[in-house]
């Protein structure tokens, strides 16, 4: 019999979103888009550095708005609960450099995410994924490995996952994401979300 393993996006689902929080604490609106606006990882992320070296802003301007983030309310109680029921990984397409502080404050769960190549003087050079389609990838190789999974997020970069998983959820979704896949359920609350995942087990 298959283990069960729950696959959790990160942004959008337990914290804030990194980048429309530095949106607003740079005073540069342009930063707020996310992968619920834009599908394709790769272009969003060459746009935001771009962004940033025309505005001559680094890591260090990124961390100091990440240390004045909190978990949405209510995450971190939801992941002690869901990790008292069975094993999760958080998979994120965020960076080791600005997740570290959040771990903290959700009680260092598993995170799988990617990482930044970072130049002496503190600004983004680039970044490297740990795989292609990372979610994705990551949610078949844990299936090889003889696990069942059930995945959840919010943004198009995770709809991957949840269609490769025996069940999937969206969680706080956008109302275009939902619209355009009215067979996923959608929940909003953590509790009706955590129900449904002991369900699934």
């Amino acid at each position: 019999m298959a283990l069960n393993i729950v696959c959790l996006d990160l942004e959008g689902v337990l914290i804030p979103e990194i980048w429309i929080a530095f949106a607003e604490a740079s005073g540069i609106p342009q930063l707020a888009r996310t992968t619920r606006d834009e599908p394709d990882y790769g272009k969003l992320m060459d746009w935001r550095l771009d962004l940033l070296r025309e505005h001559n802003l680094g890591l260090h301007e990124i961390q100091e708005t990440i240390a004045a983030i909190d978990p949405l309310p209510g995450a971190r109680e939801f992941l002690d609960k869901l990790r008292e029921t069975t094993q999760a990984v958080i998979l994120s397409d965020t960076f080791d450099q600005f997740a570290q502080p959040l771990m903290r404050k959700l009680g260092w769960p598993t995170l799988l995410c990617n990482t930044l190549e970072v130049s002496p003087d503190g600004s983004i050079a680039g970044y490297r994924l740990r795989c292609e389609n990372t979610k994705l990838t990551t949610v078949r190789a844990l299936q090889s490995c003889g696990f069942d999974t059930i995945a959840l997020g919010d943004s198009f970069n995770d709809l991957g996952m949840i269609r490769a998983s025996k069940e999937g959820f969206l969680f706080r979704s956008t109302p275009a994401i939902k619209a355009d896949n009215p067979d996923l359920r959608a929940f909003d609350e953590y509790d009706d979300l955590l129900a449904a995942i002991r369900g699934a087990l």
